[in-house]
């Protein structure tokens, strides 16, 4: 099992059956477009647990409401975790995508 509940198999992915042999020029750019579109989306989780971990270290340096810095520590944490969720799902993409790219004659 992945984060949250998701179903991790890599070795029955949805591209095994793919050979690069059979694929047109569409195919390629669609693999291109899909590698850059996996980048851009981890940028965005990178982005957004930047933003979550200073808004967190702010809240808790500049506030002396409990509350606020409350949230503050709140904040940390999860953009530590939005990070590494990113990360996960983006090598995770990564790597069924290299094997699709690579088109190795041992797969089925």
């Amino acid at each position: 099992m992945g984060l949250f509940g998701q179903k991790i198999n890599l070795e029955g992915d949805i591209y095994s059956t793919v050979r690069s042999e059979n694929m047109i020029l569409r195919d390629h750019l669609a693999a291109d477009r899909t590698i850059l579109s996996n980048q851009n989306t981890f940028l965005a989780y990178l982005r957004t647990a930047l933003t979550l971990f200073v808004a967190g270290i702010t809240f808790i340096k500049f506030f002396d409401n409990l509350l606020i810095e409350i949230i503050g520590w709140v904040f940390m944490p999860v953009g530590i975790l939005t990070f590494f969720v990113g990360l996960v799902r983006y090598n995770r993409l990564r790597v069924i995508l290299r094997r699709l790219q690579r088109c190795d004659e041992t797969q089925p």
